[in-house]
């Protein structure tokens, strides 16, 4: 898979509107983690307009019920995604419907947040961002149908960190922006395994991660508004700082690359401004691109395994995938 612009004919200034001009969702059932908030937000709403019936997984459901009073066609569960018992409470619920997903976009995270644990003592980010998530659409597998597409919301916050394989749950000091970036660049990873495993074991899915660019949303909850400034996220006077998109902009590359049929033969691709990222070559996040670790094959297979291994689930036990990487269960002692 090559990281090389294919000329889609949008950018960084698209907004869902632009990339689902044309586009009919009807019949279609859609889950977005985090629809209610933010992104996820525009996501539901745009996937909603073009037709489609929204599935919204949801840590505070009374929140998202005021949220998507006004948007026809979403149905609100509850889910916490750093619970693996909550996640598999959801997933048996929508098997049991017996009904099939097309899309499944994962938007849900946390960003810098104080350093928190979850579960049996794992780092939060990674657990909620990335463990979370990869335990949610192993266990919904079954309901994925032919032509399925999974995307993963990442970030150019990847940049700062590849996966800490020593010190994956920061038990030597904590830095929430690292801890951040680890999750972000696991969430390329866990794309680019999915949409390979996919593909050996014959299943019609395929899995694209995204980097929706740089939007001020309640995702900024837990950094104080003097460090917005200080980082350049903002103003003097407030406003978003040059370079910044609006939410509209921001969930687009996410529906795009839930839908656009330009994709097609590019499974497993990090995205960016609603076309496939360029290898970066700064450190500019606000320029974007994708960083090698980010891409790298082996990485990624070895990041499953021990993915499966924290979370007991894993939708493609067998095969020469997964035997081909066993090594991986053997190197990590977490």
């Amino acid at each position: 898979m090559t990281q090389r612009k294919i000329g889609t004919g949008f950018g960084a200034h698209s907004t869902t509107d632009d990339v689902l001009a044309g586009i009919d969702l009807t019949g279609v059932t859609a889950l977005v983690t985090g629809g209610y908030s933010g992104l996820g937000l525009e996501t539901t709403r745009a996937l909603v307009h073009a037709g489609a019936h929204v599935v919204v997984p949801a840590r505070q459901p009374a929140v998202a019920e005021v949220a998507l009073r006004d948007i026809p066609g979403t149905e609100i569960h509850p889910l916490d995604l750093a619970d693996l018992t909550s996640v598999r409470t959801f997933a048996d619920g929508f098997l049991a419907t017996g009904r099939t997903l097309t899309v499944m976009i994962n938007g849900a995270g946390v960003m810098a947040c104080p350093e928190t644990r979850v579960g049996p003592g794992w780092e939060a980010h990674f657990a909620i961002n990335h463990l979370g998530h990869f335990a949610l659409v192993n266990r919904l597998r079954p309901a994925l149908r032919p032509g399925a597409r999974v995307v993963t919301v990442a970030s150019s916050g990847h940049f700062l960190s590849d996966i800490r394989w020593d010190d994956l749950h920061f038990r030597t000091g904590y830095d929430r922006w690292l801890a951040y970036a680890q999750s972000k660049t696991a969430n390329a990873l866990f794309a680019l395994q999915l949409d390979r495993l996919a593909a050996e074991s014959g299943l019609e899915l395929h899995s694209f991660a995204v980097h929706p660019g740089s939007i001020l949303t309640p995702l900024q909850r837990h950094v104080p508004r003097e460090e917005w400034l200080a980082h350049g996220w903002v103003t003097p006077e407030g406003q978003p700082a040059e370079g910044f998109k609006t939410p509209r902009q921001g969930a687009a590359t996410a529906v795009w690359a839930a839908t656009s049929p330009l994709l097609d033969g590019h499974g497993g691709a990090y995205c960016q401004d609603c076309d496939l990222a360029e290898p970066a070559r700064t450190d500019d996040m606000l320029v974007g691109g994708v960083k090698p670790w980010a891409t790298d094959p082996v990485a990624a297979a070895r990041l499953w395994e021990l993915s499966a291994g924290l979370t007991g689930v894993d939708a493609f036990p067998s095969g020469a995938a997964t035997d081909r990487y066993s090594w991986a269960r053997s190197a990590n002692r977490l």
